[in-house]
């Protein structure tokens, strides 16, 4: 079947992404679904590592499609994000050109076409579409200031921008769009009015299994269960920064490499850093949590062990 066949239902999509080692639940797969065919950006938001940006590097292998990615951050201007001019390019061949007997106007017309254009995200997915429809995706918006979030709302409204040497360029076909958001900042509702909103949390303990066997699936069956009890019971903890669903992985896989298929306490000692990633949550997480004999043993709780009870 091809790929994108499998988008003519939300079931299709669903098991698509499980195929490609997504676990996700209808909600999203129905965003996506309706994403597809009313042609509207998705604007993902939930806490760091829970399988945002994931979200649009699979698409992009579903639909065997370019991504091409824009990565916000504070002080991202429109010229970095649409395009701009190859200034050193330009005045090689005005250098080269210089013995000829061209007008500025004539010499214009040389220079400022596209050979000498640079393509940045946002012009890349409007040109890229009019052979292939690509997936763009605009990570961690929240980062970028708010002025650059007014001109994303124009891009957005018509794909199409107008360079003023060349004209104005309109994609045939619009790209699917990937919006993340850390909510570090409040997005503008004008902007989410134009997108299909879906909050992505912290997953519960049965689909952090899932994730786990199916990105490892040669990880030993009770080792997945402990590591998933493990992340279930930190995240209730009053941290800094709270583990996501990436760290998972990262941990689990470190444990696999490390040839551990049984969660113990001097493991779990070794290995912190890859979960906890401040200095003041591993000190609290030692010094308390840790310390304490029975939340030890309830946080080292296997998966037989917590149905027993």
């Amino acid at each position: 079947m091809n790929a994108r066949d499998s988008f003519s239902s939300i079931a299709g999509i669903c098991e698509q992404l499980k195929q490609n080692r997504y676990i996700t639940d209808q909600s999203l797969a129905t965003v996506i679904y309706l994403s597809y065919h009313l042609h509207k950006p998705i604007f993902l938001e939930g806490e760091p590592g829970v399988g945002k940006t994931e979200v649009a590097l699979v698409l992009a292998e579903l639909l065997a499609a370019r991504l091409i990615r824009l990565q916000c951050y504070e002080g991202l201007d429109a010229g970095s994000a649409l395009y701009e001019w190859n200034y050193p390019k330009q005045l090689l061949r005005i250098k080269m050109d210089e013995q000829c007997s061209q007008s500025p106007e004539e010499m214009g017309q040389v220079i400022y076409t596209e050979p000498y254009l640079i393509k940045r995200p946002l012009l890349e997915a409007i040109m890229s579409s009019q052979e292939n429809t690509p997936v763009l995706l605009i990570d961690e918006l929240d980062r970028a200031d708010e002025e650059f979030e007014a001109f994303l709302l124009e891009v957005l409204s018509d794909f199409q921008v107008s360079i003023p040497e060349i004209g104005t360029l309109k994609a045939t076909h619009k790209p699917m769009v990937v919006i993340t958001s850390n909510r570090t900042r409040e997005i503008h509702d004008a902007l989410k009015r134009r997108c299909l909103f879906h909050w992505i949390d912290y997953p519960d303990l049965d689909k952090e299994l899932k994730i786990i066997q199916a990105r490892l699936p040669d990880i030993d069956e009770s080792l997945a269960h402990q590591v998933a009890i493990f992340m279930q019971n930190i995240r209730r903890q009053d941290l800094l920064k709270k583990p996501g669903i990436s760290e998972t992985l990262d941990w689990a896989e470190a444990l696999f490499k490390l040839n551990r298929n049984v969660l113990d306490a001097e493991t779990v000692d070794i290995t912190l850093g890859c979960i906890l990633k401040y200095r003041e949550d591993i000190q609290k997480f030692k010094t308390g949590l840790w310390a304490d004999p029975d939340k030890r043993t309830q946080f080292l709780t296997s998966f037989s062990d917590r149905h027993a009870q």
